[in-house]
């Protein structure tokens, strides 16, 4: 007997059937040919425009081969993977409070973030500095340089090793070799180090973000784990913030601050000398150079070129 309710008897009813997709051994052997066809030229294609990428951001502190490409893949699976996320500073961490008062010490940065890619070299790839502007960044930063009281020397830096930076002869927070900051002539960008506060304020505000290898641990052979890439300054107005940025990392570096004592010796932090008093006689890290900044070393190169 029909149930009327389930079914519909009429004289044009057909029976519905879902077709059956059947995949047989001829199938699957095609796609396996497919693929072993298609794969190697699309992963040579990827590996040789990723690579072309890789050499367009010029020499830094990995070399332009195929070798240092290598090394940074390699590096890449480890890389932070937000580097807008705030350093995070432990209880304990003195001193708590950085060169920057508050956050509002600097002002916020115009407009969107630019494009920033790679990793040994990292480099900017929009919103670059235009060349007048790029040399009033390099004679602020020479200034620096010249005052004695700063004990800042120019030389050739100790993590790209293709660009001149600034260093203190001074050191009491480890970097490479007591370097503060270089610049980037390419772009007008500048990597440098500073005190977790501030690098706090400096992400927050949007004048730059963290190096990808700046995670703490065993990339310290390779980066401090506060280092940062400051944003190309893009008018003279931002090259002074850009210079406030500097000072800072001046003072964690070496304690030392640049907008100090109008005569005299500069103020020196007594809370990071603590730091370095602390660090003394503790095992020097891969990525810190014994030799002084002050005397003999690496030859030194300028910091001007196309920016």
């Amino acid at each position: 007997m029909v149930d009327n309710k389930h079914f519909n008897a009429t004289p044009d009813a057909v029976p519905y059937y879902s077709p059956t997709i059947i995949i047989t051994e001829t199938h699957i052997h095609f796609l396996t040919t497919a693929l072993t066809l298609l794969l190697p030229p699309l992963l040579a294609l990827y590996i040789h425009r990723d690579y072309k990428a890789f050499i367009s951001l010029g020499p830094g502190g990995t070399p332009s081969t195929p070798l240092g490409y290598l090394k940074t893949k390699l590096l890449s699976l480890i890389c932070l993977r937000d580097p807008l996320r705030p350093i995070a500073i432990p209880p304990h961490f003195r001193p708590q409070q950085g060169y920057f008062s508050s956050p509002h010490a600097l002002p916020p940065r115009k407009g969107p973030r630019p494009l920033v890619a790679g990793i040994a070299p990292q480099r900017q790839q929009t919103q670059k500095s235009y060349a007048t502007v790029y040399e009033r960044l390099v004679a602020s930063l020479r200034g620096l340089a010249r005052d004695p009281r700063n004990r800042l020397v120019e030389r050739t830096s100790c993590f790209e090793k293709h660009s001149s930076g600034l260093f203190t002869c001074m050191p009491i927070t480890r970097t490479c070799g007591g370097e503060i900051c270089h610049v980037h002539p390419s772009d007008g960008s500048l990597h440098l180090t500073l005190h977790p506060s501030d690098a706090r304020v400096l992400l927050e505000r949007g004048w730059g973000e963290r190096h990808p290898l700046a995670r703490g641990g065993w990339c310290r052979r390779f980066v401090p784990k506060e280092f940062v890439l400051v944003y190309a300054a893009r008018s003279e107005a931002e090259v002074d913030v850009v210079m406030r940025i500097v000072a800072a990392s001046v003072w964690w570096v070496s304690g030392i601050d640049v907008h100090g004592d109008d005569a005299g010796p500069r103020r020196r932090s007594q809370d990071v000398e603590a730091v370095g008093v602390a660090m003394a006689g503790k095992e020097v890290e891969c990525w810190a150079c014994k030799v002084s900044a002050c005397g003999g070393g690496n030859k030194m190169e300028k910091m001007t070129g196309d920016a």
